[in-house]
């Protein structure tokens, strides 16, 4: 597996922007396809964005589609989700995970197909 930091959280006016990054260490990074999550109070953990491992491939939520993009550098194990047109709706713990398959170009929303998380990194976005 490999492990996972998550920074770049904060709070922000509606409207702004943040840039989060998710740092891998242990087993190859560019072997992984990766995901970004997001989970509000008292409700689930949410699919925002995947990476597949050359990054040609990227899938987004409707929910975040043309404001949020997905971006990674394997030559720097990190994978980045820039963030703008923030609304207080985006409000949540944001999770990176690496997919389950390695190897893959997979572009999943579940979480049952991540299998490596970070500790989360809280986005508040005021109104």
């Amino acid at each position: 597996q490999v492990q996972l930091v998550e920074s770049g959280g904060g709070l922000v006016q509606a409207g702004g922007s943040l840039r989060l990054s998710c740092a891998a260490s242990g087993r190859t990074f560019s072997v992984y396809a990766m995901g970004w999550f997001r989970q509000a109070p008292g409700a689930e953990r949410e699919f925002i964005a995947a990476i597949s491992r050359s990054a040609r491939r990227t899938n987004y939520a409707d929910s975040v589609k043309g404001r949020f993009t997905i971006s990674r550098d394997n030559a720097k194990n990190t994978v980045y989700l820039q963030m703008n047109a923030l609304k207080p709706e985006d409000t949540a713990v944001y999770y990176c995970a690496a997919d389950r398959s390695v190897y893959s170009d997979y572009v999943r929303t579940s979480t049952s197909d991540y299998d490596s998380w970070g500790q989360g990194t809280q986005v508040t976005v005021s109104s």
